[in-house]
């Protein structure tokens, strides 16, 4: 094959056209939609219906703006020019709706002025006319759409003499969602996401004019794994979570960008916490990884940070029963235990689940103590046509770069092994190894078994030491995902009692059977990892930044993603 038929096929020219927005000329795409040339041109349009990721119905009109273009010369004369040389706008007498309407050459747009004013004034008073005034026990206030816009186009007082339309209050329409339908502005923001995202059409509106409501179809629920995602696009507090309901006032908490670790996904998110207890994790934009979205499932996995049944102590078995000691009694004793021990009597079950620099120090770890053998637990199944990965470790690709293998290698011999009693000593880092095949008799014939974990298990039960660890919302670190993007963890809250930071555990564990090694922060295992593993090379770990960087090819598809990029080449959706 030719250099010139391998080559891949030039992209086709954007058309490009000039658009009068304010006063001030701009360059857009053709067909690129009013109100995305003004965010571009950094103008704000306020809006309820219209989301990027959905169609464009235009029934809340809050976007309606003033429309204009050049005259067209009568036969034999010029257009009109100003004194720049650019043509002069004639401007229509009614506002037409930016969501839906694009741009195209000498388009004129005025979102600020008397008309577009008086339109959005008008659109706020017909949307609070029969809205309750529940704004203080709302669980959308400090977030909610109608309290930002009224403030600028909001009437001081109220010309609604008559009595309010009632509407169902407190709706039961599926196990994690909430419905007031007193609060609702009919935006259809929920019901284009489970008709057009989750395939699940189980929302629509009954009834005309001011006695419309949101209703689930008669014998169904919203119930489906992303039902969710409906709760984070209302512009209103009509749609609620269950889990998140009265729990917590949104100014009171902090956000933290970071990663669902759920499954090999890697769905960017923002975890929001007071103190040190979450209380909630949405999506964030990545239109690499997640788009706008997350499945329930994810977002609902961080209940266990706040657990009861956290390990807050390092703990020793004395005479049969756990004591708390201070961490250097602990470090020391699991290296007097595994010292004592030959390379092929020990072995080491690490996890997908910790981070790269994590694994790399794993890594260090059985260098330090000769193990021949190694292995992590395979997880896989639940994968689905959206953004659930099959894979439910967050890092097996992190695993196979720095350890060299695939979860599972080695697991059916480490097994035999401490059965037979020829593996006498065994170190598990971040999993239960009686959920991954391992007995309990076997496990307590042990001469020596340790842990690090972050709940109270069967395996910290029977262990000789215990290391408290950190969650994925306590550290800092990095992942790779099923399609081979470089993510990254970022700290959100402190740990409990005396649990650390895994890789601090690990450092200390090898500081104590191998002697200083140096490292005082993450970002210098990140850069140990960086100088040893070529992938890493050139990389630091604040480099990586919110979006994640490009670092595998692999084969896996995004599926929501895939479906976005059809829509988007239809026109159907800006994307």
């Amino acid at each position: 094959m030719s250099e010139a038929t391998s080559a891949p096929a030039a992209k086709p020219p954007v058309d490009m056209v000039n658009v009068q927005i304010n006063g001030t000329w701009h360059q857009f795409a053709k067909g690129t939609r009013m109100i995305e040339a003004c965010r571009q041109a950094g103008v704000a349009v306020p809006h309820y219906c219209y989301h990027p990721k959905l169609s464009s119905p235009g029934n809340c009109r809050m976007c309606l703006v003033e429309m204009g273009m050049p005259p067209r010369p009568a036969p034999g004369q010029e257009a009109a020019k100003d004194e720049h040389g650019r043509p002069v706008i004639s401007w229509m007498p009614r506002p037409v709706i930016a969501c839906a309407n694009t741009v195209s050459e000498g388009l004129g747009i005025r979102t600020e002025g008397k008309l577009t004013d008086e339109c959005r004034r008008g659109v706020m008073e017909l949307l609070l006319a029969n809205h309750p005034l529940d704004c203080p026990i709302c669980d959308q206030a400090g977030e909610c759409r109608l309290q930002e816009f009224s403030v600028d186009y909001g009437q001081a007082g109220s010309r609604f003499r008559e009595d309010k339309t009632k509407k169902p209050k407190n709706v039961d329409i599926g196990p994690r969602v909430r419905l007031d339908d007193e609060r609702c502005i009919m935006c259809s923001r929920c019901i284009r996401f489970t008709d057009e995202i989750a395939d699940d059409p189980v929302l629509g509106f009954t009834d005309r004019g001011t006695n419309t409501t949101l209703a689930v179809h008669p014998g169904h629920k919203l119930e489906n794994n992303y039902s969710l995602n409906t709760v984070d696009i209302c512009p209103v507090g009509a749609l609620t979570s269950n889990d998140f309901r009265f729990q917590m006032r949104v100014w009171f908490m902090k956000e933290t960008n970071s990663l669902c670790t759920k499954c090999g996904r890697g769905c960017n998110t923002e975890i929001s916490a007071r103190g040190n207890t979450l209380y909630r994790q949405t999506p964030r934009e990545n239109n690499d990884v997640n788009s706008t979205w997350m499945c329930d499932q994810g977002r609902l996995d961080f209940h266990f940070v706040n657990s009861e049944f956290r390990l807050t102590d390092p703990m020793m078995k004395v005479a049969g029963k756990h004591e708390n000691v201070s961490w250097k009694r602990a470090v020391q004793a699991l290296a007097d235990g595994l010292r004592g021990l030959t390379g092929d009597q020990i072995a080491i079950v690490c996890s997908a689940r910790m981070t790269n620099e994590e694994l790399y120090l794993v890594k260090q770890l059985q260098a330090a103590t000769k193990a021949k053998f190694i292995t992590a637990i395979a997880r896989t199944g639940g994968g689905d046509k959206y953004l659930r990965a099959d894979d439910l470790n967050p890092n097996t690709n992190g695993l196979r770069q720095i350890l060299g293998f695939e979860p599972g290698a080695q697991l059916d011999e480490i097994q035999r092994g401490v059965r037979s009693g020829l593996i006498k000593g065994v170190l598990a880092l971040g999993e239960n190894l009686l959920k991954a095949g391992f007995d309990r008799d076997s496990l307590s014939s042990l001469s020596f078994l340790a842990c690090s974990h972050i709940l109270a298990n069967a395996t910290a039960e029977l262990a000789h030491v215990v290391l408290p660890s950190a969650t994925y919302a306590e550290k800092r670190g990095s992942m790779i995902n099923v399609t081979g993007r470089l993510q990254r963890l970022n700290k959100a809250i402190e740990t409990p009692g005396q649990a650390r930071d895994d890789w601090e555990i690990l450092r200390d564990i090898i500081l104590e059977i191998s002697g200083s090694n140096g490292l005082h922060s993450v970002d210098d295992v990140f850069k140990r990892l960086a100088a040893e593993v070529p992938l890493f090379q050139g990389l630091t770990l604040s480099r990586i930044g919110d979006q994640g960087l490009p670092l595998l090819e692999t084969t896996e598809k995004v599926p929501v993603l895939e479906r976005e990029k059809e829509r988007k080449a239809k026109g159907i959706i800006v994307g």
